[in-house]
């Protein structure tokens, strides 16, 4: 587009004044008035304005105590913590606090509630099964203890912070009096391992994140919707500094804002569609956000802070290519455990952990002789290994002996069982209330219907990567980054984690935060920082011609798709490095964006150029292969060495990379405490009395 072209363009847009004096080289003012097409031709071709004020550069100043990036599940719950400590706190969302996050479509399962009245296991007995069971942590191969052993202490607490702001947990209308899974004591359902009760379903889990909006503004928390976040300020705009705040761009009217804090929390999710982009492949079809870019992992780069766990890349699964989620049938998390059929109506057997076949639908749900507990039904190491279908069910399939397709059988499940799968989990979990609606209207009668098991289940192309749980920031026991001022909740952290994860590393993080905040001071900001950043952002709205920000995006995942594929090799990946190099230099640099959505965008796309690059780097940096992390090295083979059941950390230190690493179990070595429990009493803030004040206050009123 020529530079008249693009006047034209602006003018028919109607953007108003786009270069009010911010110095960019931006083309004139354009006003409403000016933006009249003119022919009637024109007029067929004008576009809709732009239906918000545009003003590029115009700078607004937020003080705080405790600034939170990203208001999701993790940083609302950080927020309303921290907001009952009395500090001023202020949270900036990129889309709109009342719904965002990959939480915002709801949850219909809470993990680790180990500290509930008839609780069988405690977190301290859970924390040794995990420790005998090596790096496998609950949510990740190579996982971390700390995160685990808060989810253990606090999930109940945090479950009850929720119902006390109006969310249902409990089965407080006896609609499922008498089931096998409902405790009578607490009304509390279970779901999954109905012997170690520590997993409960949520009863009005949809509207969850309407409930956290909500308190966060009976709080006083100030929310900031529709702003992304794009740098972390740093004292005396030095990399490596203590984090002073940040700066974010409205992705409306595409004004610049300055956040001052004390104290800054990085609750942003991770990122998601590295390997593949495509608009029309999304949808109900994921459980991440459409707005995880990978912000965390960007903006920790670029200030300096520590990173580890990039190289971890699982296959792909969803991200377009799955049919919705929990809308095709199935026996695993929210279906579980569903009776299974083939296309003859012959039911697949189930198994215990053993391999023993399990005769009853009720057997699926209880352990097995000798165990004390279950980990969400078939899924990691034996020791909390549940029931399964018949783990060589592909063989006998290839033999003939069941026929495709498969079907869940819900007409098949206990009448409590199929109301409990259909009616609560699918419906309340995630994008489930549209699947339920949506087959509802059609005529699907759960109590006659079945619904088939697709055989691909979606799975995209074997080089195209996953999304990143489990891979982002360092952290301390008080979920501090490597720098000064930083700390993480929910995703960002590398330990990654789920909907529970998300709240109690937030609710913890809030308490730490501004525990610092409190007795730390405001700095001014480096203007030349600001001045920088002001730069590299609105480069893309100087440009009069360039690519956009879809085919800057599709670019950088076809370098993934190419050079960071399931194996891997030096070769291949430094050939990756050279590419994302060159497109740095030359397409994203010259990138235009026409609007302030689509500057948005395209500074998305700067931060997905700094994760793919921090992928690349680790994954050259660990010179082994480890299947545990779905991580493979043709040119080195071997799978997990003892030498390299480590960590590899990788930080910016005055723009260059430096490459280091620390042992598993980081957490329990010096500074820190050899015991989980001794460092949880030093840094959560609370006594373990205090810890369970939130859901003694709530169980006295049931």
């Amino acid at each position: 587009m020529s530079r008249s072209d693009r006047r034209d363009f602006l003018k028919q847009a109607g953007q108003g004044a786009l270069a009010a004096g911010i110095g960019l080289g931006l083309p004139e003012a354009v006003t409403a008035a000016e933006a009249k097409p003119a022919t009637a031709a024109a007029a067929k071709e004008t576009r809709q304005p732009w239906p918000y004020p545009v003003n590029y550069g115009k700078e607004n100043i937020v003080e705080a105590d405790v600034l939170i990036l990203g208001g999701g599940v993790a940083g609302s719950h950080a927020a309303i913590t921290a907001a009952k400590q009395g500090v001023k706190v202020v949270v900036m969302e990129k889309g709109a606090a009342i719904r965002s996050g990959c939480g915002g479509g709801g949850v219909d399962h809470w993990h680790g509630v180990f500290t509930h009245p008839t609780s069988k296991v405690t977190p301290d007995e859970m924390m040794e099964t995990i420790h005998r069971l090596g790096y496998k942590y609950i949510f990740q191969e190579y996982g971390n203890g700390i995160t685990n052993y808060i989810l253990f202490n606090e999930s109940y607490p945090a479950l009850c912070d929720v119902e006390s702001w109006g969310v249902n947990i409990r089965d407080t209308k006896d609609e499922f009096k008498g089931a096998e899974f409902r405790d009578e004591q607490t009304k509390l359902l279970f779901t999954y391992d109905y012997d170690g009760k520590h997993i409960v379903r949520v009863k009005g889990g949809t509207d969850i994140k309407l409930a956290y909006y909500n308190e966060m503004k009976k709080q006083g928390v100030k929310i900031y919707d529709r702003i992304m976040a794009t740098s972390l300020l740093t004292e005396d705009g030095k990399q490596g500094g203590r984090v002073i705040g940040a700066t974010g761009l409205h992705t409306r009217t595409g004004e610049f804002y300055i956040f001052k804090a004390k104290s800054t929390i990085i609750s942003t999710s991770g990122p998601d569609g590295l390997w593949f982009y495509s608009a029309e492949l999304r949808g109900a079809s994921t459980h991440a956000c459409p707005n995880s870019s990978g912000d965390a992992v960007s903006l920790a780069w670029r200030a300096g802070a520590e990173l580890t766990m990039l190289e971890r890349s699982p296959m792909m699964s969803t991200g377009g290519f799955e049919y919705p989620l929990y809308g095709y049938g199935n026996a695993n998390n929210t279906w579980y455990p569903c009776n299974m059929v083939d296309s003859n109506g012959k039911e697949i057997p189930w198994v215990d952990r053993d391999g023993k076949p399990l005769e009853t639908f009720s057997q699926r749900n209880h352990t097995a002789p000798g165990q004390k507990l279950f980990w969400a039904g078939g899924r990691s190491a034996r020791e909390i290994a549940g029931p399964s279908l018949i783990p060589d069910l592909s063989e006998r399939i290839a033999k003939g002996e069941y026929s495709l397709p498969l079907y869940a059988d819900l007409a098949g499940v206990p009448p409590v069982e199929r109301r409990a799968i259909w009616a609560l989990m699918v419906y309340h979990e995630s994008k489930g209330r549209i699947i339920y609606e949506t087959y509802q209207k059609a005529g699907f009668d759960p109590d006659k219907d079945m619904l088939q098991q697709p055989l691909s289940q979606g799975m995209g192309p074997r080089q195209w990567r996953g999304g990143f749980v489990g891979a982002g920031v360092m952290f301390d026991w008080d979920m501090k980054s490597s720098l000064e001022g930083l700390y993480v909740a929910g995703e960002a952290n590398y330990a990654g984690g789920d909907h529970a994860v998300a709240a109690t590393t937030g609710r913890y993080t809030g308490r730490t935060s501004s525990r610092y905040a409190r007795t730390a001071k405001l700095l001014p900001v480096n203007r030349a920082q600001i001045e920088a950043e002001k730069a590299r952002i609105y480069a893309p709205v100087s440009h009069s011609e360039g690519i956009g920000w879809n085919e800057l995006r599709a670019g950088l995942a076809r370098i993934m798709q190419d050079y960071c594929t399931e194996t891997k090799t030096e070769t291949v990946m430094n050939m990756g490095l050279y590419w994302l190099k060159s497109i740095k230099e030359q397409e994203a640099a010259q990138v235009c964006a026409r609007n302030p959505h689509e500057l948005w965008r395209t500074v998305e796309c700067f931060s997905r150029i700094d994760t793919c690059e921090v992928i690349f780097h680790s994954s050259l940096s660990r010179k082994a292969s480890c299947r545990a992390i779905n991580f493979v090295r043709a040119d080195y083979p071997q799978d997990d060495p003892k030498e390299w059941q480590k960590l590899v950390v990788l930080k910016q230190v005055n723009g260059e990379m430096q490459i280091g690493e620390k042992p598993l179990d980081y957490f329990l070595q010096a500074p820190y405490a050899s015991t989980y429990a001794e460092n949880y009493r030093k840094h959560s803030g609370l006594s373990s009395q205090a810890a369970q004040l939130g859901s003694k206050e709530v169980e006295s009123h049931v």
